[in-house]
């Protein structure tokens, strides 16, 4: 069994990690750290785990697991890990932005591996550190990466994509109050979104030329859970070939599915995929990617990380289905 450890146990990150590693065959949740909630009830504090789990929230650590997944929220990682030494037979897993670019993957003699494991399943296999990827980026990477693997990428390319109230986190705000989203729409850093840099660092790892620019809108979506992205760009190859090349680059890929038809975020949402919808109209090749935010956008892609990590078949724990009404 995987002695697993939960630090920031209670934002929503860490809650939908629970509930998936609480079914996990493979897991023996050790502790899970929260200096807010320590001495609480787990389940107080994420109530779809009454009856799931009956364990407390903590304030120390057992730095002897197996691996540990830091849900701390961006820029909080690097000083835990400066401050708090576990042993080294213990794998990291940060699923926040502290160590995703190549520049700032090197930290206290450890380098971690982005963990996008459609881009470096056998990287991730051999790594102690893991860098979950943002959860636009994954959509966004997902839909790209294929263009960028035959050279493909060089024109412009415009994505517009509208995530859920849990992208911004556990925490509310003026932008995440009910009254506020509900029945609203609005876009916020409008080609600036601080996930461009680990999409382009991961376009160039495929495509080295490349130097196109990403014009990037993100929303806010006026629903709790999933993105839902569509990306053109001008494509000089056939509908035909363009799904050729698509399906060819995902055949061995575990959550990545490339659909006939045209997609919805309901496919996804409470599941680790992604389904991509790939159609070119007057020219340009329009992808649709939509996943759910919380799992494939983070936790459920860390534990899909954790899987390969430790050599285990890599839907352990992560065979979700979907609702589709």
């Amino acid at each position: 069994m995987i002695k697993v450890g939960i630090i920031g146990g209670s934002g929503y990150t860490a809650g939908e990690l629970l509930r998936l590693l609480v079914h996990h065959p493979m897991v023996d949740i050790d502790f899970v750290f929260s200096t807010t909630n320590a001495g609480s009830s787990i389940a107080k504090q994420h109530p779809d785990l009454v009856g799931e789990i009956d364990l407390n929230f903590t304030n120390t650590i057992n730095p002897d697991v197996h691996v540990v997944f830091l849900c701390l929220g961006h820029g909080r990682s690097r000083s835990f890990l400066e401050n708090n030494t576990f042993s080294g037979i213990t794998k990291v897993i940060d699923l926040g932005n502290d160590f995703r670019l190549a520049k700032d993957a090197s930290f206290l003699g450890n380098d971690f591996t982005y963990g996008l494991p459609e881009l470096h399943r056998e990287k991730i296999k051999q790594a102690d550190h893991i860098a979950n990827p943002g959860c636009f980026a994954t959509a966004i990477q997902l839909a790209l990466l294929p263009l960028a693997s035959q050279g493909k990428l060089n024109k412009a390319v415009h994505i517009n994509a509208t995530t859920g109230s849990t992208g911004a986190g556990v925490v509310p705000g003026s932008t995440t109050h009910f009254s506020w989203r509900d029945n609203n729409f609005s876009s916020y850093k409008v080609f600036t979104h601080q996930h461009l840099d680990e999409i382009e660092q991961s376009i160039k790892q495929k495509q080295q030329n490349f130097e196109s620019p990403l014009f990037f809108i993100p929303n806010r979506g006026n629903f709790s859970k999933g993105i839902y992205a569509t990306l053109y760009t001008q494509f000089d190859g056939t509908e035909e070939e363009a799904l050729q090349l698509y399906r060819s680059f995902y055949k061995e890929a575990k959550f990545t599915i490339v659909s006939d038809y045209e997609i919805n975020l309901k496919q996804v949402v409470n599941t680790n995929k992604c389904i991509l919808h790939v159609t070119k109209k007057n020219g340009m090749l329009l992808i649709t990617s939509v996943i759910d935010n919380l799992i494939k956008g983070a936790s459920g892609q860390a534990i899909h990380n954790m899987n390969l990590m430790f050599g285990l078949e890599e839907k352990t724990g992560l065979e979700l289905k979907a609702s589709a009404f």
